[in-house]
């Protein structure tokens, strides 16, 4: 195996050589997922064909290159460098794939790995409902067993990527009458069935996009070999999954941050507001929290003996983009509430990247377990507090 300046050389000359002005344009990702779909989808296979997707999985030979932590890390930093399109893979590369190698079968590992190494198969999560967003031990959505298959009823709420993905990880309930985290199990079903059996509805955001989406199950078909880590062993896979989810996955977005923090002291300057004495304090502030967080993120990659780390990371990182997106609009004043361009019915909801960032980043102390969540985990998990009383 390469060393570590090695790899980040060779890293380095590969998205040099393959990342052009118009893979640049494309743009994407949180707050922006709408855009360049196809370009993404195709950028996903050129990845997969170079190996470069699956680098943090502990097995190769799926089609992936593995690579140790900090070559992970510099790979994030070079491709964050080299301004390539946002990822469309990355639930199946960072959230589907470390799950099926802890809990899966070696039949579901030769399935699913080798696409998703490919960029060929795109997935989504199908966790939370509307009566179980950060509380997901009350799911209702279930899978009654029918022969060889299940079938799979009932409402995912704030599934993203819903409306491209080729599969859907799903949490459910299998045994009937079982409640809280017992008598759950994750299903693997494909989102592509006839007869209306799934139903995929976008929900409009403040950004006016709809990278989000309600998914309605109608007897949907999953197979029984599809279960993760077996029949009511769903609540298990889905906490290890949950900690991938809010820690490791989300170093390479924390890099991309960087960008951000430049545009928007780029315009503090260019505006005058980096002047004042307020604002350029929190300016240093947000700097300084930046490289604390991304230190924190390094020193915590890969540590799965930590229960509060993943929480300590999503509490961090979700509140730092949050206050990025208010500094965002406070450099800019008054002109932060005016749209990019005049008004016209074809996009009559025209925002640029301040103003998306702002309205997007509302979200991030919410999505992929609330700020709320985080802290009860830490307290009890980690500190040894009293439970909250429970009805």
């Amino acid at each position: 195996m390469d060393d570590d300046a090695d790899f980040r050389r060779r890293a380095r000359a590969w998205l040099d050589a393959h990342v052009t002005e118009e893979h640049r344009r494309i743009g994407g990702g949180p707050g922006s997922e709408h855009l360049g779909t196809a370009e993404r989808r195709a950028w996903e296979r050129e990845l997969g064909r170079a190996g470069w997707i699956g680098l943090g999985w502990p097995e190769s030979g799926w089609g992936n290159r593995t690579a140790t932590l900090a070559q992970q890390v510099g790979w994030a930093e070079e491709y964050a460098r080299s301004g390539a399109p946002a990822r469309v893979g990355h639930i199946g590369e960072n959230l589907l794939a470390p799950t099926l190698i802890r809990f899966g079968s070696p039949a579901q590992k030769e399935r699913f790995l080798p696409p998703v190494a490919r960029g060929d198969e795109l997935w989504c999560q199908g966790f939370s409902e509307p009566g179980a967003g950060s509380d997901l031990a009350g799911v209702r959505t279930s899978a009654v067993r029918d022969g060889s298959a299940y079938r799979v009823t009932g409402q995912k709420v704030w599934t993203s990527l819903a409306q491209d993905a080729d599969w859907c990880f799903v949490l459910a309930r299998t045994e009937a009458g079982s409640a809280r985290h017992r008598g759950l199990s994750l299903l693997l079903v494909p989102m592509g069935q006839p007869g209306g059996r799934i139903e995929v509805r976008p929900i409009r955001q403040l950004t006016g996009t709809s990278e989000f989406n309600e998914v309605f199950f109608d007897g949907a078909v999953a197979s029984a070999e599809h279960v993760v880590g077996g029949a009511g062993n769903g609540w298990r896979v889905a906490l290890g999954l949950l900690a991938v989810e809010r820690g490791v996955s989300t170093l390479a977005q924390q890099i991309g941050f960087q960008a951000e923090l430049r545009e928007v002291v780029r315009t503090a300057v260019a505006t005058g507001a980096a002047e004042d004495p307020v604002l350029r304090a929190r300016l240093v502030r947000q700097w300084a929290e930046l490289h604390a967080l991304r230190w924190n993120a390094v020193e915590t990659l890969g540590d799965d003996g930590d229960p509060g780390a993943p929480s300590v990371a999503k509490l961090l990182w979700g509140g730092w983009h949050r206050r990025l997106g208010e500094l965002a609009v406070a450099v800019r004043g008054a002109a932060a509430t005016v749209g990019p361009g005049d008004w016209h019915p074809a996009d009559p909801y025209g925002l640029d990247a301040a103003q998306r960032l702002f309205l997007f980043s509302r979200a991030d102390t919410i999505y992929g377990g609330s700020d709320e969540i985080q802290r009860n985990i830490v307290a009890e998990r980690v500190l040894g507090l009293p439970r909250e009383p429970r009805a």
